[in-house]
């Protein structure tokens, strides 16, 4: 087991991207922990989500995506801690905050009676409205339909109307009829939804016995709130007060008092259906969506730190510790003192990644500037210097030179160096050797490798090319469809790979293919990531399905300490398969293709 620290834990993301009036689900519920200075490589075909995976990690996901559901929480030391300096103003505000919250806290006596109320309500509008079959059955048959629509419309977009109007014509009455279904379809449900209301007013008895009820409820509910809350409470109340003015303190005068009355009604939501805001974890709830949350740091603050902030005592100072989940960052002030600064990326075609009307120097010393507190002069300095540790040859001279007049290989030395410039803790290479050729890949390969060592940065490395894996890679992450199906040492998922898929990606390799043989592909191609996948996503293109495959999804079966596989083929109950001949003794296989 991994013994460094976690510095980024991934817990059932979902990534979904909307198109053409459609839902894309490109991440599939990955649960993955990254570890301080590991090399770790995320391997797939095109189109299984590498990129859109790790394009996450630091905010650069297209316009129509987004994330549906998990966390990201990257542990950064440095961008966790907070100080806030406490002056009598804030003191003041604290102290209102946590008199609200002590109001609101009245609340919780009646939790159990106020759920019954919510509970009843929520089923009376299940009755009112369609039922979950019906809604979806409805929806999906007009998404479809305003799909085919749409497509239509495109078609009909790229015809001559001089030479195809027989064909624009079938599409225009295609659109009319579609137009027509769909506003059937928008009537039918209103009626539905007509019949349920009718149905449920007209039931004298129910309404009867649910207004009895709920007006019990609010009795009782009224005569519990009316008592006095605990020491305790009150003491919680202010922690809980000071979490919320130390959360808001980045934000904007204007928008720290929005975010502050989000978090009040946030919690007085919580208190009134009971939950047990005593915990970090309950109260990191509470903050949900709408800003990260900060606790209460009880560790000391340096004399040094006081000073810093003008301040005589450390309780003129509010301590905390921000829980950096990057997935509820609203701030772009916060996504600014992390990208680039302690996640870099280097892309795979340096000219795409280089400004080309900007020289290569002032392009190295920008993000320095952006991010450091330093000098044009001492700027230039660490751009000089960057530029020679990656093997520019006199930097001096190349400086001011223009990226067309660097080869491919030094413009992609050039993105290694403006990724590394602000010392990184997290460097992601997005295929960065896919445009170069063979000698320039392993020299890239080595100055990756080479510069982690004195930079101390975790590698996470996209590729489809397992040759490349094996010389940068400590562990391996197998994507297909949008989820982790094989995790393991990168010695495991070579010399004893257990899923499926990993034995077909190994069985393509080109080494492995002997004289006169036909090179190995993998069969079909993958699922539609608009549906709903059912079982197994590989299962259509393995040889190996069994009828479990079609029916259920696989769980992550654990096959060492560090080896994890999502295959059925694993379950005690699965006859026994083989992995194929040709991944057989694959270490002498290429060591034999190399001539080592």
């Amino acid at each position: 087991m991994n013994e460094n620290k976690v510095l980024l834990s991934v817990k059932n993301l979902s990534v979904k991207f909307r198109v053409r009036g459609r839902i894309l689900t490109a991440i599939r519920n990955i649960s993955l922990d990254i570890y301080e200075n590991e090399s770790i490589a995320i391997v797939g075909e095109s189109g299984s989500g590498k990129s859109v995976f790790t394009k996450t990690f630091a905010g650069m996901l297209d316009a129509n995506g987004f994330i549906s559901e998990g966390s990201i929480v990257f542990d950064d030391d440095e961008l966790a801690d907070i100080k806030v300096r406490l002056e009598s103003s804030g003191k003041g505000q604290i102290q209102r905050i946590a008199d609200k919250l002590n109001e609101y806290s009245k609340l919780e006596f009646g939790a159990e009676s106020y759920r019954e109320m919510v509970e009843m309500k929520s089923e009376r509008e299940r009755r009112l409205g369609l039922t979950e079959e019906e809604e979806a059955s409805i929806d999906e048959a007009i998404k479809e339909m305003v799909f085919q629509k749409t497509e239509a419309g495109n078609l009909k977009q790229t015809l001559d109307p001089k030479r195809e109007k027989d064909k624009i014509r079938e599409l225009t009455a295609q659109i009319d009829m579609l137009e027509k279904q769909i506003k059937s379809k928008e009537a039918e449900k209103e009626a539905t939804l007509r019949a349920h209301k009718t149905a449920v007013m007209s039931d004298t008895a129910y309404n009867t016995a649910y207004n009895q009820r709920m007006a019990e409820l609010k009795s009782i509910h009224a005569g519990q709130i009316t008592g006095e809350i605990s020491p305790e409470t009150v003491e919680r109340n202010l922690t809980i007060a000071k979490e919320f003015y130390l959360s808001a303190s980045s934000y904007s005068s204007f928008k720290r008092v929005k975010i502050l009355r989000q978090l009040k009604a946030a919690a007085k939501k919580a208190m009134m259906m009971g939950a047990d805001l005593s915990t970090k974890e309950a109260r990191a709830r509470v903050f949900g969506d709408i800003t990260l949350y900060c606790y209460l740091d009880e560790t000391p603050v340096s004399e040094e730190e006081l000073k810093k902030l003008n301040v005589r005592s450390a309780d003129e100072v509010l301590h905390g510790r921000r829980v950096i989940d990057m997935t509820k960052i609203k701030n772009p002030k916060e996504w600014s003192k992390i990208r680039g600064y302690r996640i870099a990326t280097v892309f795979q075609d340096p000219m795409t990644s280089l400004n080309p009307v900007l020289t290569i120097g002032k392009q190295i010393t920008s993000v320095i500037l952006k991010h450091q507190d330093c000098t044009e002069a001492e700027a230039r300095d660490r751009a000089l210097e960057l530029m020679h540790k990656v093997g520019i040859p006199n930097p001096d001279k190349r400086f001011d030179d223009y990226p067309f007049q660097y080869s491919g290989g030094m413009r992609q030395r050039i993105v290694i160096a403006i990724a590394l410039s602000c010392q990184p803790k997290i460097l992601i290479c997005d295929e960065p050797t896919t445009a170069l050729d063979v000698t320039i890949q392993a020299q890239i390969l080595k100055l990756l490798k080479d510069l982690q060592k004195e930079y101390s940065y975790t590698i996470v490395f996209i590729t489809h090319d397992l040759g490349v894996v094996a010389n940068v890679a400590d562990r391996v992450a197998v994507l297909y469809a949008g989820q982790v199906i094989e995790l393991g040492n990168v010695e495991e998922v070579f010399y004893d790979p257990q899923h499926p898929y990993t034995w077909a990606l190994l069985s393509s390799l080109p080494q492995l293919a002997e004289r006169d043989t036909k090179l190995y592909s993998i069969t079909g191609t993958p699922p539609s990531l608009y549906n709903k996948i059912v079982g197994d996503a590989f299962a259509p293109r393995n040889p190996y399905c069994m009828k479990i495959d079609t029916l259920a999804e696989p769980p992550m079966f654990q096959v060492t300490e560090t080896h994890f596989a999502k295959t059925w083929l694993l379950d005690p109950r699965a006859p026994k398969t083989e992995k194929p001949e040709i991944i057989h003794n694959i270490h002498e296989k290429l060591m034999h293709a190399h001539n080592i």
